[in-house]
């Protein structure tokens, strides 16, 4: 996996305090719901959860770190795909219950289909119609299949 610089996360992880944390509204499971938006165009590329942990190492590493429900455990986005995404920006909504990562999705990749977003399906006259193209076949990423 490529080791990327984020310049942003070096001042800030020099003077971390953890007291940031408390200011989020977790939900009775200990977790946040996240929106990963692209930082240069908007558009919204896929939602996850994190529990503190991710968070703070988000904010500390200035990559995306998840909580996976299904698995239990800490989702580092790209382990496995290369597809990493490097935070530009963290937001908290006003609730404080929501958060937003304006990320550049590395590879161009963000949904586990091989689409950019995981967004690809779109209600149309009664039907999910898929309007996304796959950018690359998951088994060429996964190396299943």
């Amino acid at each position: 996996m490529q080791t990327l610089r984020v310049p942003w996360c070096d001042s800030v992880v020099k003077r971390m305090n953890l007291s940031w944390l408390d200011a989020i509204k977790w939900n009775e499971d200990g977790l946040l719901p996240v929106i990963a938006q692209d930082a240069e165009d908007g558009t919204v590329l896929m939602f996850a959860w994190m529990n503190p942990e991710a968070l703070r190492l988000t904010a500390e590493k200035g990559y995306a770190v998840y909580w996976s429900r299904s698995r239990r455990k800490l989702w580092r986005k790209g382990e496995e795909s290369g597809h990493q995404q490097v935070v530009r920006e963290i937001r908290l909504d006003c609730d404080n219950d929501v958060l937003l990562l304006k990320v550049e999705q590395m590879g161009g990749i963000a949904c586990h289909t091989g689409r950019r977003s995981c967004f690809f399906q779109r209600f149309e006259d009664g039907a999910w119609q898929t309007v996304e193209p796959v950018v690359k076949d998951p088994s060429d990423i996964y190396g299943k299949g």
